[in-house]
């Protein structure tokens, strides 16, 4: 059991054809599971995920040609930092994915082929449960709400609509107010988190009485991307 962690190359000054053909295809196999683990329940574009299935072997041929010579490793790693300097900003998960395929590539690189593979397999399955259990996402999202609100300049705004938030609304906040209308009317910006979506249309008729019937526009809360 403990070979298979053992690494293929055995030489690392001297790298046969047929290992170099094994790292590579590896690798690539790899880099594949990661890429449709990655696509389930997840946004993606298309150079992102053919980027996860060529980093692997790219990383790997990279390696092998370093491997043993301290001032090519050095050189190779500056390289790298720089690619990071030139993308364009990543999330967490888009960060955390492209570090699984790199390290990967880095194992495959010295030869160790089991333990890369079973590293890929094991972390792609891991953030694929994740997804699909839904981890970390945020609970009642539904219900939270952006409402902006047009009413006549001759309402008080301040305190217009507080019945109506108290008995919809769980939590509610005034974040913005603006004038239109060359200052006759004000559109007001609220964040809120409804007692119940089903009652949402009641709401908004409610609103549309006390408003004059003028434009009213709901709309949900966008998630935020944790960026690295």
């Amino acid at each position: 059991m403990n070979n298979v962690f053992n690494s293929i190359i055995k030489n690392s000054g001297s790298i046969t054809v047929g290992d170099f053909l094994t790292c590579i295809g590896v690798a690539l196999v790899t880099g594949f599971i990661i890429a449709f683990a990655y696509m389930i329940k997840n946004d993606y574009s298309k150079g992102f995920v053919a980027t996860l299935v060529m980093l692997p072997p790219i990383v790997t041929a990279v390696i092998m040609m370093v491997s043993g010579n301290l001032g090519a490793g050095v050189a190779v790693a500056g390289a790298f930092s720089l690619v990071r300097f030139r993308s364009a900003q990543g999330t967490a998960k888009e960060i955390a994915v492209i570090f699984l395929a790199m390290s990967t590539g880095l194992a495959f690189g010295v030869g160790y082929v089991a333990f890369g593979l079973m590293l890929g397999v094991i972390l792609s399955v891991v953030g694929l449960v994740l997804n699909l259990l839904g981890f970390g996402d945020v609970k009642d999202n539904k219900l939270k709400k952006n409402l902006k609100i047009t009413i006549p300049e001759e309402l008080d705004y301040t305190e217009v609509f507080d019945d109506l938030m108290e008995e919809y609304t769980t939590s509610s906040e005034l974040v913005a107010v603006k004038s239109t209308n060359m200052g006759s009317m004000f559109k007001l910006n609220y964040e809120i988190k409804l007692k119940d979506a089903s009652k949402e249309k009641e709401f908004v008729d409610k609103l549309r009485c006390r408003n004059g019937n003028l434009e009213i526009l709901v709309s949900k809360v966008m998630q935020t991307e944790s960026y690295l």
